[in-house]
């Protein structure tokens, strides 16, 4: 048996191998940085965002807001509550398109806003955590798909826009003044509850209407037009983490569940989807590369690999993860296996202690070292102590065979 080879051909990669096989992805991954540098540079003035009067994608409003201010209604953008109660009147309409991320102290401010105002506040998709505090009185049942339906109510802006796009969160109550429109299974997407002075608060269930890419479709234009423009005023409030009134009330600032709902509010549905497509991807993928079709089958190599090449790339295997256990089992077994035969030890019993040591202690009266240690002892600690073993068990080989 030889000593395990230590030279350069089996220490670990080079730099430059290093590089060789890692510059390819090095570059792909600089490839998608520069263009997302470039695109982020070039669309840096656009705005995006869902229900944001100043984007033109999709799911934005710009096409709403251009037709009010076409009609002489005056649009201002806010993105903090302070900005949005200010500029609140009797002539204005506060529009709040993600109620549900204020905390409890932004909601006390807005409905103490809202109801000295008199004016008209329009709530896109409030759920449980905002329509307790902003419209006392009206509760939230279970959401329900959008999709075309009737107003089958008498308010006037519902009855002129016809049927629309809505669906969304549905609502409940028992004020007798409240218009219920657009019913599914009997309670509103739609609800509009008057105000002391005149004012009004209106829910809508979705956003659906006001979106670029629905707003000519059925008749969610006129609806959207009839709620946004009754005033001279828009104020088109998009509630942002940003805002300092976030903390105002709470020494401590929110609450951390109060703020990862937040957070995971913020976060495009695509997003989560896609996420969700790329574990199970990968999920699928780890299953496919451990998959066991069968037990394996020998296969004649299509060329002739010398003996040492084979050995030594196995022991460079074992040196690159530290298996010094591992080689150890496999010299110490190949021994066992030699040296059974010239012993007189069947082959099934070789690598059995009660029968071989007994058998190799009747051959050799006196050995350099203790056989049961260096056939069924513990794993090297270190290098050295593996080549040790190494010479150790040559040197019982020889020994069986000379005797």
């Amino acid at each position: 048996m030889s000593r395990p080879r230590t030279s350069a051909s089996s220490a670990s990669l080079s730099p430059r191998q290093i590089w060789a096989r890692t510059r390819g992805a090095l570059l792909v991954l600089a490839l998608i940085l520069i263009g997302g540098i470039i695109l982020a540079t070039v669309q840096s003035s656009d705005h995006h965002g869902h229900l944001d009067p100043r984007s033109a994608d999709p799911n934005g409003s710009r096409a709403v807001a251009e037709i009010l201010k076409a009609q002489g209604v005056t649009v201002q953008v806010v993105t903090t509550l302070d900005e949005a109660t200010t500029a609140t009147g009797a002539d204005s309409t506060l529009l709040v398109t993600t109620p549900d991320l204020l905390t409890d102290h932004q909601q006390s401010m807005l409905y103490k806003a809202m109801t000295e105002s008199h004016g008209r506040t329009v709530l896109i998709g409030a759920g449980h955590p905002s329509v307790g505090a902003l419209t006392p009185g009206v509760t939230v049942a279970t959401s329900t798909s959008v999709k075309v339906r009737e107003p089958q109510c008498s308010l006037p802006a519902a009855v002129r826009a016809g049927s629309v796009d809505i669906g969304g969160e549905r609502y409940t109550t028992g004020i007798d003044t409240a218009d219920t429109c657009y019913l599914s299974d009997g309670m509103p997407t739609l609800l509009r509850v008057p105000t002391s002075g005149g004012g009004d608060t209106v829910l809508l269930g979705s956003a659906d209407i006001l979106s670029n890419e629905r707003l000519d479709k059925q008749g969610n234009a006129s609806l959207a037009l009839q709620l946004l423009g009754s005033r001279t005023h828009l104020v088109w409030y998009l509630p942002s983490l940003s805002d300092t009134s976030v903390t105002e009330g709470d020494p401590e600032g929110e609450s951390p569940d109060s703020a990862a709902d937040s957070f995971l509010s913020l976060i495009p549905s695509g997003w989560l989807w896609g996420t969700l497509q790329l574990a199970v991807a990968a999920a699928l993928a780890a299953i496919w590369q451990a998959r066991r079709l069968g037990p394996l089958v020998t296969e004649r190599l299509p060329v002739a690999v010398r003996a040492s090449e084979a050995t030594e790339g196995r022991a460079r295997l074992y040196r690159k993860g530290n298996a010094r256990d591992r080689a150890a089992v496999v010299l110490r077994t190949a021994t066992r296996a030699r040296i059974a035969p010239l012993l007189g030890v069947a082959p099934q019993d070789a690598h059995s202690p009660e029968t071989l040591l007994p058998a190799i202690s009747a051959r050799l009266s006196e050995t350099a070292a203790d056989p049961r240690d260096l056939l069924f002892g513990p794993a090297p600690a270190d290098d050295a102590a593996l080549i040790r073993l190494a010479d150790q068990l040559d040197a019982l080989e020889r020994e069986v065979r000379t005797s």
